[in-house]
């Protein structure tokens, strides 16, 4: 199944790099925007939305690259088209010095909206739990 490459750019209110790479590249991040719960475990991610004691969903994402300070990609197990991942990077303008982070998604064709929708409110999230 062919999938469309999705780009997001997010200006971040930060300058820290470490805080930034925290975020995006821990269980412990990672839940604060975009899961319910995350754990890490044997080189994937597992996320949870909803509560362990009421109706949830779990998906899980092999860890297929982490760059120190810079970008973590990911992989959900069961996806079906072999050029899908999902990459979460770090980047500075060189004009501003603005952290952004990047955000490379795919989506089934005619879902792209969704999906866009789907990390809109993922970054709001972020952006609440932690100021960005």
């Amino acid at each position: 199944m062919k999938k469309t490459k999705i780009n997001i750019e997010y200006p971040l209110n930060t300058k820290s790099n470490k805080l930034i790479w925290t975020l995006i590249s821990t269980a412990e991040g990672l839940q604060k925007w975009i899961a319910d719960y995350v754990k890490e475990e044997d080189g994937r991610f597992v996320f949870t939305w909803g509560e362990a004691w009421t109706e949830n969903h779990s998906l899980t994402a092999k860890i297929l690259h982490r760059e120190p300070m810079r970008s973590v990609k990911l992989r959900w197990e069961n996806e079906e088209c072999d050029e899908a991942y999902i990459e979460l990077s770090i980047a500075k303008s060189d004009i501003t010095g603005q952290q952004t982070l990047s955000i490379t998604d795919y989506a089934e064709e005619g879902d792209e909206d969704n999906l866009r929708d789907l990390w809109e409110g993922d970054l709001e999230r972020l952006h609440h739990s932690s100021g960005l």
